[in-house]
């Protein structure tokens, strides 16, 4: 029996507890923890970084088998979860820590990411140019354990939040028909 090669990729795409489960529900995922990246402050907290000055971002890091399930389908996931137009936060959450982003991990998640926004540029779907950040990864802080698995632990605040904050309403005008 061989050994699973994992990898690791990080995202950011406004609130962390909408990007679990999109990731979390596909094959060869192992494990997506919700914390924050991209900043400047050392073990940051959630009212810190909702605070607009840490500079870190809400993020996903994922740990996942890319023999089963490749950076390029996370990175299809990714870009259909989030409006690849706002640089200001994301659907109901404003401001820097709900920016869109990529956070690469080597130097071909960061040349498949510069490709997939490029080919989303091209394909047209969005009037408005693509404006998600590729930037190198960054120490990742894991966020607060009541955050983690949030939509498994309080599937009827995450459904209503959802819900609530355009995110799907967004996809389904976007992404579905």
């Amino acid at each position: 029996m061989t050994e699973k090669h994992l990898e690791k990729a990080t995202f950011a795409g406004g609130c962390f507890w909408c990007m679990v489960k999109p990731f979390d529900t596909q094959p060869g995922i192992e494990k997506v923890i919700s914390g924050y990246t991209g900043g400047h402050t050392e073990n940051p907290t959630y009212e810190e970084v909702c605070g607009g000055k840490t500079g870190h971002a809400e993020a996903v890091q994922i740990t996942f088998d890319p023999e089963v399930f490749p950076y390029d389908k996370l990175l299809d996931v990714y870009f259909m979860q989030t409006d690849p137009t706002d640089a200001f936060g994301q659907f109901v959450d404003r401001g820097d820590s709900y920016r869109p982003a990529i956070f690469y991990h080597s130097e071909e998640q960061k040349k498949a990411a510069e490709k997939a926004k490029a080919d989303l540029e091209k394909s047209g779907r969005f009037k408005k140019p693509i404006v998600t950040e590729i930037v190198p990864a960054e120490t990742f802080y894991p966020a607060e354990g009541y955050h983690q698995d949030f939509y498994k632990k309080d599937a009827a605040h995450y459904e209503g939040y959802r819900k609530h904050s355009g995110r799907d309403q967004f996809i389904n005008s976007h992404w579905k028909g």
